[in-house]
């Protein structure tokens, strides 16, 4: 079995995905915000590249959540999510 410190980066960059799917924005999208290309975010979300706090932040800012629920959460918790701003969906379209 794996060690859970392991598991934990996995975990979160499955909730940034989720969470991104679920408020329809796209990778380019985030990438765009972020000021990196869309193939770097995807590393970002497939667990293959570590992240900074502070692009934590960033990701948690631009998702429209707290950060803990990005890194608290995981597929036994569900979570009530808001609908995303006007702003933010339409921007994404």
């Amino acid at each position: 079995m794996k060690d859970p410190v392991e598991l934990k980066p996995k975990i979160v960059a499955g909730n940034i995905r989720k969470i991104r799917e679920y408020r329809n924005y796209t990778q380019d999208y985030l990438a765009a915000k972020l000021s990196i290309s869309q193939n770097a975010y995807s590393k970002i979300e497939l667990g293959y590249s570590k992240i900074t706090l502070d692009r934590l932040f960033q990701i948690a800012i631009i998702l429209e959540i707290e950060v803990m629920q990005l890194i608290c959460i995981d597929h036994r918790t569900t979570v009530k999510l808001d609908p995303p701003s006007s702003d933010a969906s339409s921007a994404a379209m």
